[in-house]
């Protein structure tokens, strides 16, 4: 494999960085492949409720799907635990931080704060504050993340629902990670 020239980069060239370049856009070719690893690892997830945490996300996705709603929605309900594993306590974030560049603001957003809204169906039980989403009763998503988590992410643990395959939302998520069309000023 060749390498840069440099040792900061304050000292590389033009055949550096472009060199770079072609590696950064082959390992953004394979982004699709990671996320699906990533989200079939959830397989083996902790355990707890009566399905998987990716028959939870397979749960979400069918329902919105079922739902008629547009593809990029559908990927975000897929997707939008894919956090768990490895941000515990910031799933959402890391979640949002993935789908970004790729869905809606409204969508990364109700990624981002699914986990808040989410306290409302059981924070009470927990010592929790079940209105800690109220915080957010302002953003102009507000009711789209209520919703999505009514709908589609509180109930979504039914072992007797028939969801459609991790196979069948494949190309689905390939079509949405394959190019970034919402950048939100960010760097491309």
């Amino acid at each position: 494999m060749q390498t840069v020239s440099f040792t900061r980069m304050a000292d590389g060239t033009r055949e550096d960085y472009e060199l770079l370049d072609n590696y950064a856009a082959e390992h953004e070719s394979t982004l699709a492949d990671r996320v699906l690893a990533t989200l079939a690892a959830l397989r083996a997830s902790y355990g707890g409720y009566k399905v998987t945490r990716l028959e939870h996300s397979l749960q979400c996705a069918t329902r919105a799907e079922r739902d008629g709603r547009d593809e990029e929605y559908v990927v975000m309900a897929l997707l939008h635990d894919i956090g768990d594993d490895l941000a515990p306590y910031t799933h959402g974030e890391l979640a949002a931080a993935v789908l970004r560049p790729f869905v809606p603001d409204e969508l990364s957003w109700i990624v981002k704060h699914h986990g808040v809204f989410q306290l409302y169906y059981y924070g009470h039980h927990i010592g929790s504050d079940r209105d800690a989403r109220d915080r957010y009763r302002d953003n102009p998503h507000f009711e789209s993340c209520a919703e999505f988590c009514e709908l589609y992410d509180q109930s979504s643990f039914d072992p007797g629902y028939e969801s459609l395959s991790l196979e069948l939302f494949e190309p689905m998520v390939r079509r949405v990670l394959s190019e970034p069309r919402h950048l939100h000023g960010q760097f491309a």
